[in-house]
């Protein structure tokens, strides 16, 4: 589910996701993280993802990532992950990334991807394509 600023799914909490405890093991919640983002991506912002590091060789690495670990979640759990855009820039993209559960707040991040060439490694403008994607999710975060 997407609006002018939010991208929005769900996310079953898997056993693969666990430790030994039942509970979320922290690194899997930056494999989740990830994947959110490459869905949004490709499903909330039309902007084929594979396409995008493949073929067109642009890439979005994470320059700036930072976590708040504030529930625990276990296996069976369905969180609601959303992004939203706080700041986006010529070639740079903040994000505000939420998982939550029933109770609340499970995690928070806040991430900045920077769009770069895959060839020279060096930052870009983001392609034209993209820009529109990402000025209509931003609404009046431009």
């Amino acid at each position: 589910m997407t609006n002018a600023c939010v991208f929005e799914r769900q996310e079953l909490v898997r056993f693969g996701h666990c430790d030994p405890a039942g509970i979320v093991f922290y690194p899997r919640y930056f494999e989740m993280l990830n994947a959110l983002v490459e869905d949004w991506f490709t499903q909330g912002l039309g902007v084929d993802y594979a396409q995008l590091l493949g073929p067109r060789r642009v890439g979005m690495p994470s320059v700036h990532l930072s976590s708040d670990f504030k529930r625990i979640s276990r296996m069976g759990d369905v969180l609601t992950q959303r992004i939203e855009i706080r700041k986006l820039g010529r070639s740079s993209l903040s994000l505000a990334i939420s998982f939550d559960g029933p109770d609340g707040q499970r995690v928070a991040f806040e991430q900045v991807l920077v769009c770069t060439s895959l060839d020279t490694h060096q930052s870009t403008p983001f392609p034209d394509d993209l820009r529109a994607a990402l000025e209509r999710a931003a609404g009046d975060k431009t």
